[in-house]
């Protein structure tokens, strides 16, 4: 049953991956906190183990995804070079600081996130395109932050992405496309340092290496890789204007879950 769960979750996280360009990490997670819980895995690991799986995770959806955005021309790749030194840094240091967390309050931070996130989805606000293409010291910092806010979410980025993006004057499409592209450092970055973070960790369950749980990363991969190619069409194709709302009152619903209950 959990792995029949992990491939639904994996075919959301996908569309969601292809057609905002958020990287499905905010369904991911939740998703494996209750799922890792109901495995009888202890409260002290579930919540870092569910950020680095999801990190894990998006390695798959966002090569995915950007093979369709790269296909229809919509990346700036000179753009994602310079921003990934800061993207590996910055997301290695988050990695580092998380895992001295305790689970418990690491849920919060989630919660209050994911709040943040529903208000800005259901309002449709984003920053004026107001803002000139920063220098290699400005993207590397901008590259830094994103990365560090990533691994603290187990997200491929795109939340902060494409703002940033959206900010320079980019089109929406190339915010889309150009953010699912930065999220292949974060998420390997982040797989990665999480391996080492979690190493022989106490109170981690069989299939795992690290904080990372390899049944959920094979179960959501295998649905979440096709269907990112479905929401990356469906994003040159729709308004996902409905589709931000809907996904914006979920997102309450689990921010409220895990800051109060």
């Amino acid at each position: 049953m959990s792995f029949l769960l992990y491939l639904a979750v994996g075919a959301a996280a996908g569309i969601l991956a292809g057609l905002f360009g958020i990287g499905g990490g905010m369904v991911i997670v939740p998703v494996l906190i209750f799922s890792l819980a109901a495995q009888g895995v202890p409260a002290e690991v579930l919540t870092h183990m569910a950020v680095a799986t999801s990190l894990t995770t998006i390695v798959f959806t966002s090569f995915s995804s950007v093979k369709e955005h790269h296909a229809n021309g919509a990346i700036d790749w000179m753009l994602v070079r310079q921003m990934a030194t800061g993207i590996v840094i910055g997301t290695a240091l988050g990695v580092a600081l998380i895992t001295e967390v305790p689970g418990e309050t690491l849920q919060t931070i989630i919660g209050v996130f994911a709040l943040l996130l529903s208000v800005k989805m259901f309002s449709g606000w984003e920053p004026p395109g107001q803002g000139d293409k920063p220098g290699q010291a400005g993207l590397l910092t901008a590259g830094g932050i994103i990365g560090f806010g990533s691994s603290w979410f187990g997200i491929g980025g795109g939340t902060f992405t494409v703002p940033y993006l959206t900010w320079m004057r980019f089109s929406m499409r190339q915010a889309v496309a150009t953010s699912a592209a930065c999220g292949i450092p974060i998420a390997a970055t982040g797989a990665v340092a999480n391996v080492v973070a979690g190493w022989q960790h106490d109170g981690l369950p069989l299939w795992s290496t690290g904080f990372v749980y390899w049944p959920a990363v094979a179960g959501i991969a295998l649905t979440s890789v096709p269907f990112a190619r479905v929401g990356a069409r469906l994003a040159h194709k729709l308004n996902a204007g409905l589709l931000k709302k809907l996904f914006a009152v979920l997102l309450c619903v689990v921010g409220i879950r895990f800051i109060f209950f």
